[in-house]
């Protein structure tokens, strides 16, 4: 049975698991410097199942360690090392590991071991060898690398143990793809309990009760290149040439045939980017080539510029060599023919310029969906208006507004809407003729002139409206006719918390995104934190990286959900799992950036 397991760090954690003597070590001694020839760096985290020592008897640092230092750090020039002592009565815990791992310096961590835990993992098989399959008992295997008379299931990726850049493409897809799980601690998931409208649900509840009364939308737009932005993709998008088109220089330099001996080579010819070199290269011949220009034909290895010595019309290079260094393949990046972004996938920068580069012109989106927002109260007042006595202005209609936008939604502003059933009635049935998604903020408690509630059950359907958070606890859901209605707080910032934590979900699903959730990342808290067992609390948070290069964060101050300057002075929510009452300096905290949408 696997133990669970929950990765700490902010980038991609592969495990290799396979029974002793299928050659693990071989395998990533080889697969390490390709991928390093790729670009990606990364770090290596290996379970030794015995007593092991890294430093030589005799040394100092040996003595000095066993004389009683709990670390030691030894340094030089080229490398520093730390040893911990730190004995255990059983395995060390891979967690813990991860987080002596400096993440901002690699793209990966491939774990050799702890083959036990939930982590993803490449299974390494040798049918010659006669051991049992992993991946029969371990849901985790993403891939079975194993050898040619090898029999697997068809639903499960096969990878050639034999072909080192092979499974380094899957390592690399496996980095582009990956994302950070769903984090359950702050939002603990239960089952799928039956609705009940007096209940109080859970943040976890809440969520995956609205998101099983959204139905995406299917219509789509064929939209130009230029107007992409943050759209969903409707359809997948197969790359109709190779990137890179061309084998071509990754650098300024000179192309020609690698040959023994550090020769000198007769310079034939200049290759600039966008032209060709008519010729084929000549043992012992080379010719001058710039970034991005195509490889000539008979050449095979690439030398920069800075390590050329030109004389005479020949050139000779300094330096070790290796065949096909800075050339890259004509496809390396995506080959003719592949998936370069998959339907329903949200489009941004990255994404348009790739599909740029691939030379798409327009493309299906689905449509975006339309949201309707309302406020309530006879206390509120439209800003620019003369503020009248004993009320406020709205600030509330203007930030669901500004994130429903932000996440490619069409806005109708309805304005503000007296307190008054037959208003609200009037109001809520215009607004579901008109938008997928209608929006209220303010009367959704349970004071006297709070009509929200009684008006939507008169004109729709409520299912819920108590969620056990803070802030943001009354919050109404619904629907009228084929629209949702969200019913959100008075007060701002909880305004803001719950369309984070609710209303986003599901425009994201309304508008064709699948399986988004938010980025939830460990951060260790600077300041005693208190919360309610029982309750998920959303902090206003300011979060940095520390000089230990760990995320630190510490919250804004007072955190009175009337308050708007401490949410425009954070840069995060810090959230208090249900199961958590105080937390101590130095504890491990999640955070929510705010990155998306505020």
């Amino acid at each position: 049975m696997s133990i669970p397991f929950t990765n700490p760090l902010p980038i991609a954690v592969l495990g290799f698991c396979a029974y002793s003597g299928t050659g693990k070590t071989t395998l990533l001694t080889q697969l390490i410097p390709e991928l390093n020839r790729r670009g990606i760096r990364l770090a290596v985290i290996k379970h030794a199942h015995h007593n092991f020592d890294v430093d030589i008897p005799g040394k100092d640092s040996y003595e000095m360690r066993k004389a009683g230092a709990t670390q030691m750090l030894v340094a030089s020039h080229v490398r520093w090392a730390l040893m911990t002592e730190d004995a255990r009565d059983s395995d060390p815990e891979l967690p813990h590991l991860l987080e002596q791992i400096d993440a901002s310096k690699v793209d990966i961590v491939l774990v050799e071991g702890f083959k036990k835990l939930a982590l993803p993992k490449i299974e390494l098989h040798r049918a010659a060898h006669g051991k049992p399959f992993i991946h029969t008992h371990d849901d985790n295997i993403q891939a079975v690398a194993c050898c040619d008379d090898t029999q697997l299931p068809a639903d499960l990726k096969r990878l050639d143990i034999n072909n080192v850049p092979q499974i380094a493409d899957y390592v690399c897809d496996y980095i582009a793809n990956w994302k950070p799980c769903r984090i359950d601690l702050p939002m603990a998931p239960s089952c799928g309990c039956e609705l009940d409208n007096s209940a109080t649900l859970s943040v976890r509840q809440g969520i995956d009760n609205i998101l099983s009364y959204v139905k995406p939308i299917t219509q789509t737009d064929t939209v130009t290149l230029d107007k992409l932005e943050n759209r969903v993709l409707a359809s997948e998008a197969i790359s109709p040439v190779n990137v890179p088109q061309h084998t071509n220089s990754a650098m300024d330099g000179y192309a020609f045939t690698l040959a023994a001996g550090g020769q000198a080579y007769q310079i034939v010819g200049e290759v600039m980017a966008g032209h060709a070199y008519a010729g084929t290269i000549q043992a012992g011949e080379a010719v001058r080539i710039m970034t991005g220009a195509p490889i000539p034909t008979g050449a095979d290895t690439v030398q920069l510029r800075e390590l050329a010595n030109e004389q005479d019309g020949q050139v000779s290079f300094d330096g070790k060599m290796t065949v096909a260094q800075h050339i890259r393949q004509a496809g390396e990046d995506i080959t003719q023919g592949e998936s370069a972004l998959a339907a329903h996938t949200r489009l941004h920068a990255a994404e348009q310029g790739l599909l740029a580069s691939l030379g798409f012109g327009q493309l299906p989106v689905f449509k975006r969906p339309t949201v309707a927002v309302f406020s309530t109260g006879d206390e509120v007042c439209q800003p620019g208006e003369p503020l009248q006595p004993n009320c406020i202005f709205d600030s509330n209609r203007y930030t669901i507004k500004s994130m429903a936008r932000k996440l490619g939604c069409d806005v109708i502003d309805l304005g503000i809407i007296q307190d008054c059933e037959a208003a609200l009635a009037d109001a809520l049935k215009s607004a579901a003729k008109q938008a997928d998604i209608v929006i209220s903020s303010g009367g959704v408690s349970v004071g006297d002139a709070d009509y929200i509630k009684t008006v939507l059950e008169q004109v729709g359907q409520i299912n819920f409206w108590r969620i056990n958070m803070r802030p943001g606890r009354p919050l109404a859901f619904g629907q009228i006719d084929n629209s949702l209605f969200f019913g959100l707080p008075g007060n701002p910032v909880a305004v803001m918390v719950s369309f984070l934590q609710f209303v986003q979900p599901a425009i994201r699903k309304l508008a064709g995104e699948h399986n988004w959730a938010p980025t939830m990342v460990p951060a260790i808290t600077d300041k005693p934190l208190r919360s309610r067992i029982g309750r998920t609390e959303f902090m206003r948070g300011i979060y940095h990286l520390a000089a230990d290069g760990k995320i630190h964060v510490t919250t804004t101050g007072a955190q009175g959900s009337g308050m708007l300057s401490p949410m425009v002075k954070g840069n995060c929510l810090i959230v208090i799992g249900e199961k958590e009452e105080q937390l101590q300096p130095g504890h491990t905290v999640y955070i929510q950036p705010f990155a998306d949408l505020l």
